[in-house]
């Protein structure tokens, strides 16, 4: 375990006193100045998650030691480090000591919380996968547990950052939810996807009659799959009467597609479309797409709209949408575009948002959305794996307000031009 600091100096740098909530627990009021985050990781090498978020705290948003977000990193706790671990390093740089437990981390080892916020990154590493349904069992809950647990333990809270889905499998997503409602935890989660830039960069106004979103990505199922989801639902959340739910998921499988195609589930139209809005094409699906990844995920909501996240290995190497609206506009095709190299700024725009949260107590990213598409990439790997069955899902009746930070080009930004690192 690395150095601790001692109480003393603790208590000369710490932040106002929380605001103590009804529940008996306490959440941090806002302030303006740099707050102190602990940071929670699986693995921490070059271009993971923990790079690309924490690095930026320490190091600038370029990673170059300019300008950053106002946080703090003031503890990190990696539970593996392999042989690409740079953790190590960057603690003995920049004095960020590391810890060997999540509670040592949030409190500094001592027995009052420390920090004002908390990143938990539960995204690479070695854990076992489902055995039907290829899910990495990433360990999302057991460090929200371990969250919550030191903020009952010591009788405040401070707001939470949970990237990516909220875990492999819905019981356990819900189950963080809940207790987050409880414990009045401003909690907020999710994929960088939605606030990347966009092209064309249309805002799709509140209130828009959304008919179908067909969604065209790539990657693994799971892991990418969520990414796609939440592009998809970034939009769909906007459409007339907000967000009701769904009521249905289904996984096409390769060879289940065309058939579907015919019935009219998929449209071969909207897939071109979204694939044009990248520079990409539809000619000859068939004979491109890989046959063993690839998938159709179709996702019926209460209201009667409806969802096509095509899954298109060997088609795309790209995020994009089509949105077909219910007033006879024209197919709208989207690229959410990303910074394919170091340091990956759509990351940038994630951790902006962070900041802005941690700062304000106050969500502006529903989490609901998360629990929302956890939970369609849950039922959706089920299907693809039990060979196209359909699930009925009573538990996704979720309902909520759309979110209101913005993609990176909303106020016209122009694409980052590369950032140049000394070789």
């Amino acid at each position: 375990m690395a150095t601790r600091l001692t109480r003393r100096h603790i208590l000369k740098t710490l932040p106002l006193a929380p605001t103590v909530l009804s529940s008996g627990l306490a959440v941090a009021a806002p302030r303006r100045k740099t707050l102190r985050v602990a940071g929670i990781g699986t693995q921490y090498f070059r271009n993971s998650h923990c790079d690309v978020v924490f690095t930026k705290l320490m190091e600038g948003w370029n990673h170059l030691g300019g300008d950053g977000p106002n946080l703090e990193l003031v503890s990190m706790y990696v539970e593996q480090k392999a042989g690409n671990d740079i953790s190590l390093q960057k603690s003995k740089a920049h004095g960020v000591p590391m810890f060997d437990s999540i509670s040592d981390a949030l409190t500094l080892g001592t027995d009052e919380l420390q920090c004002d916020a908390v990143l938990s990154i539960a995204e690479h590493g070695s854990y076992e996968d489902t055995p039907d349904t290829a899910q990495r069992k990433y360990p999302r809950r057991r460090f929200f547990d371990a969250i919550a647990d030191t903020f009952e333990q010591t009788g405040k809270v401070v707001p939470v950052f949970n990237d990516k889905h909220l875990s492999w499998n819905w019981k356990d997503a819900k189950a963080m939810y809940d207790r987050a409602c409880q414990l009045n935890i401003p909690f907020q989660a999710g994929s960088s996807l939605p606030f990347t830039w966009r092209y064309p960069a249309r805002t799709i106004p509140t209130g828009a009659k959304i008919k179908t979103i067909t969604g065209v990505a790539y990657g693994g199922l799971e892991s990418y799959g969520f990414h796609a989801l939440e592009s998809i639902q970034c939009l769909m959340e906007r459409r007339q009467g907000g967000e009701t739910g769904v009521r249905s998921v289904e996984a096409i499988p390769y060879d289940k597609m065309w058939a579907a195609e015919k019935a009219g589930v998929w449209s071969r139209n909207a897939v071109a479309t979204a694939l044009a809005a990248t520079g990409e094409s539809a000619d000859n699906l068939e004979e491109r797409m890989h046959q063993d990844n690839s998938s159709i995920y179709v996702i019926e909501y209460i209201d009667g709209s409806r969802a096509v996240c095509c899954m298109f290995n060997g088609i795309t190497a790209q995020m994009s949408v089509a949105i077909e609206f219910a007033d006879q506009q024209p197919l709208l095709g989207q690229w959410f575009k990303l910074e394919e190299i170091y340091p990956f700024r759509h990351f940038e725009k994630l951790v902006r948002g962070i900041d802005k949260f941690f700062h304000t107590g106050k969500v502006h990213t529903p989490v609901e959305r998360t629990l929302l598409t956890t939970g369609i990439l849950d039922r959706a790997l089920h299907s693809h794996y039990a060979n196209g069955k359909k699930y009925n899902t009573p538990e996704l009746a979720i309902r909520y307000k759309p979110g209101n930070w913005p993609f990176a080009n909303q106020s016209g930004e122009k694409f980052p031009t590369p950032v140049k690192y000394a070789s």
